[in-house]
């Protein structure tokens, strides 16, 4: 009995006509005559309250509903939430879908309002945009079915509480991957470098399509098939890659409710991917006041999965990041020459100057890029003009900020420092690029 009175709720319609019957009922004290067609409205109310009671529970099964989640989320990507309604009622009915969503959304006023014919099954998709690695807890699938009378809402609860983590952006993976193995880099905000064939390995004789180099055509094999053959090479093979993240507190930022460790995580998965699948042995780990999260750079089946499950567990620990320690470790484990993407942040050429010696230490031996980021609030206050004295100050300072993040570019270049300056939602497209750039250049 408890359960069936917490599964009834009235309706707005039903408290509006009480209010007008109650209404009715007061005027009767000054107008008799009124008391009886006011009694006449409360009785059949309740008869049509109480017959859209028994519609609504007569059967048994109601509305069914099922909540179909994915087996993980990717982080800082719209995913789709599946619900699927059947409505067993021999009457059109109006339903309302109240999805308890994890506590990381902070979103409590979600609800789907619909209406299904008799028998009608319908499918619903809702999208959810995660921005913490960790595990997401939904709460229970609620649907409030409706009568035509509209008097009564049955309340039903289905698919029970689940847990579904949330990983790095692995939704990214395939369109990168179709971005680095395809011409069409332009349309994605990539530059098209230039192949040194001398640094290439020959691969085959091929038929020309168009957007072949014309200076790789094969005059002999051309002269004996009448028509245009090129000659095809391929990229060098088998180089380490590894992806190197800053935990330190520099990476906590945040940008569009991500923080800049989430975009290099998500960088990092994507770089890796397309490492493998360019023959090249993928790597990564993680430094702070220590080196840790350490993946070996390899070329097996399995690497994809061993990067993706380090890179979920991933945190920043607040320190002042130990460049000294991660050159020393860089010394002991990495004895072959690799390319190594370093995702840091420097806000001011000092920073860079304490860091200089152990970043020149590291290029040394190996072919080093240093990744930083853009402070894309400071670009917007420059776009803003300014109207008072405080707002020329601010800008001033803006300015300031962000010639020196350009100055840091030049003091790397200086010194033979290969490195990236990007806004945070650029740094995936503009890492691939400079990975792809340094392939196509040799310069591994």
């Amino acid at each position: 009995m408890r359960t069936f009175l917490k599964s009834i709720y009235l309706k707005k319609l039903f408290f509006i006509a009480f209010f007008g019957i109650a209404v009715l009922f007061i005027i009767s004290y000054f107008f008799e005559n009124i008391f009886s067609i006011a009694r006449l409205f409360f009785f059949i109310l309740i008869i049509a309250l109480v017959f859209d009671i028994l519609l609504l529970y007569k059967n048994k099964l109601g509305t069914q509903a099922n909540r179909v989640l994915p087996e993980k989320l990717s982080n800082g990507d719209s995913n789709d939430i599946e619900i699927t309604i059947t409505n067993r009622y021999q009457f059109k009915s109006t339903i309302t879908i109240i999805d308890e969503l994890p506590v990381q959304f902070q979103h409590r006023s979600f609800h789907i309002t619909s209406s299904l014919k008799p028998s009608q099954e319908r499918k619903f998709t809702y999208t959810v945009r995660p921005t913490q690695r960790g595990e997401y807890h939904f709460g229970n699938l609620n649907i409030f079915t409706s009568s035509p009378i509209g008097f009564v809402s049955r309340k039903q609860q289905f698919s029970t509480e689940a847990m579904v983590p949330n990983y790095p952006s692995f939704l990214q993976l395939k369109k990168y991957e179709f971005v680095a193995f395809t011409n069409r880099l332009k349309l994605y905000g990539l530059k098209k470098i230039r192949k040194i064939g001398n640094t290439l390995e020959f691969e085959q004789i091929k038929e020309y399509v168009s957007g072949d180099d014309i200076r790789n055509i094969n005059w002999k094999a051309t002269a004996k098939r009448n028509h245009l053959m090129v000659n095809q090479y391929q990229d060098e093979k088998s180089q380490p890659i590894y992806s190197v993240i800053d935990t330190g507190r520099v990476m906590k930022m945040p940008f569009n409710e991500l923080s800049l460790l989430d975009y290099a995580i998500n960088a990092t998965l994507v770089i890796s991917n397309i490492a493998i699948k360019k023959q090249d042995k993928a790597g990564m780990f993680t430094f702070s006041r220590k080196v840790e999260n350490t993946v070996v750079a390899q070329r097996r089946k399995s690497q994809m999965k061993l990067v993706l499950e380090t890179l979920y567990n991933i945190t920043t620990d607040f320190a002042e990041s130990d460049f000294a320690r991660l050159y020393i470790d860089i010394k002991r484990n990495i004895t072959h020459r690799s390319l190594l993407l370093l995702y840091t942040n420097f806000e001011t050429l000092d920073a860079l100057h304490r860091q200089l010696p152990y970043l020149q230490a590291i290029a040394k031996t190996h072919l080093l890029v240093v990744i930083f980021f853009e402070n894309t609030e400071l670009k917007s206050i420059l776009g803003i003009p300014a109207s008072s004295t405080q707002q020329i100050f601010e800008k001033t300072i803006a300015e300031k900020f962000v010639y020196e993040k350009k100055m840091i570019v030049n003091e790397l270049n200086k010194h033979g420092i290969h490195s990236i300056l990007t806004a945070p939602e650029n740094l995936t497209i503009n890492t691939l690029n400079k990975y792809l750039e340094i392939k196509a250049r040799g310069l591994l």
